[in-house]
C-alpha cells in the first residue's frame, strides 16, 4: 500500500500542515482527524489497517489531514470570536488546498467522500453541506452538528454558517438543495453505548429529509460506545456494503 506524507505552509491558515496519502486508485476518502489529534492519528489508531483491504483493492484512496480543533474550539485560552474566525480558516484550507491538492494527486477531479469520528464527524458533515459542488458524500461517525455545543454562549455568524443544525432548516436555494439531493452518499452513523450521542444523527437526519434530501441514519447497538473498536467496525463495513 502506497503510503506518501506532503506538506506545504498553508496561506490560509499561516502554518505547515501536512497530509498522508494511501493508496494509488479509487475515489477520494477524506478523514478528519477526532478531537485535537493530528494527520497520523487514523493509523496510530489501527482504523487505517481496519480499512487496508478496500484501499489494496483500489476501492478508494485515503487522504487523513491535521485538525485545528487545538487553535479554535478547543482552545480554552482563545476569544469565541477568535474560535469561530479560525474555523472559516480551517474551511478555506480544506476547499482551496486540500482539494486542488487530491484532484492533482489523482491526476483530474474525483469524487471526495468526507469521514471522521466524534468532533471529525462535525467536519466532515459540515464540510460536504456547505459545498457540495466539490464534494459527493460524508461517513460521519458519532458526530454532533451543534456547534453550539462548542460555541457555549458565544454566536455570531460564522458560528451559525458552520453549524449544520442551525443553516440547513434555512436553506431554501434551490440550486444547493439540489446539489444535496444529489447525492447518494450522506451517512450518519451512531453507536447507543456509552458516550453516544445517537439523537444527533437523528435530529441532522430529519432536517435533510425535511429538505428532500435524502440520507441514511444508522444506529449500532448499545454495545457500540464511542471509542475506537466502534470506528473500526463501522468504516470498513460501509466501505464494503456501500460504495
Amino acid at each position: 500500500m502506497r503510503r506518501d506524507i506532503q506538506k506545504w505552509w498553508s496561506p490560509r491558515l499561516n502554518k505547515e500542515m501536512e497530509i498522508v496519502a494511501y493508496g494509488t486508485y479509487g475515489f477520494a476518502l477524506l478523514m478528519f482527524p477526532t478531537a485535537a489529534a493530528d494527520y497520523l492519528e487514523y493509523e496510530r489508531f489501527y482504523l487505517i489497517d481496519a480499512i487496508k483491504p478496500y484501499i489494496d483493492a483500489g476501492k478508494c484512496k485515503v487522504y487523513s489531514i491535521n485538525s485545528i480543533n487545538s487553535e479554535s474550539w478547543l482552545n480554552s485560552r482563545k476569544k469565541p470570536k477568535d474560535k469561530a474566525i479560525r474555523h472559516q480558516q480551517y474551511n478555506g484550507y480544506i476547499c482551496e488546498e486540500v482539494v486542488p491538492f487530491i484532484f492533482n494527486d489523482c491526476g483530474g477531479r474525483v469524487p471526495i467522500i468526507t469521514t471522521g469520528a466524534s468532533l471529525g464527524a462535525f467536519h466532515a458533515v459540515n464540510t460536504v453541506l456547505r459545498r457540495p459542488d466539490l464534494f459527493e458524500g460524508f461517513i460521519g461517525m458519532s458526530g454532533t452538528y451543534d456547534l453550539k455545543m462548542y460555541a457555549g454562549k458565544y454566536y455570531d455568524e460564522n458560528c451559525y454558517f458552520n453549524s449544520p443544525v442551525d443553516y440547513m432548516p434555512n436553506l431554501y436555494d434551490e440550486h444547493w438543495l439540489n446539489l444535496l439531493r444529489a447525492k447518494k452518499h450522506l451517512h450518519f452513523v451512531s453507536g447507543q453505548g456509552n458516550y453516544e450521542a445517537p439523537k444527533c444523527s437523528i435530529e441532522m437526519g430529519n432536517i435533510l429529509s425535511s429538505k428532500g434530501i435524502p440520507n441514511e441514519v444508522d444506529l449500532w447497538g448499545y454495545d457500540m460506545p464511542h471509542d475506537w473498536p466502534t470506528w473500526r467496525k463501522m468504516l470498513p463495513h460501509y466501505l464494503q456494503s456501500r460504495f
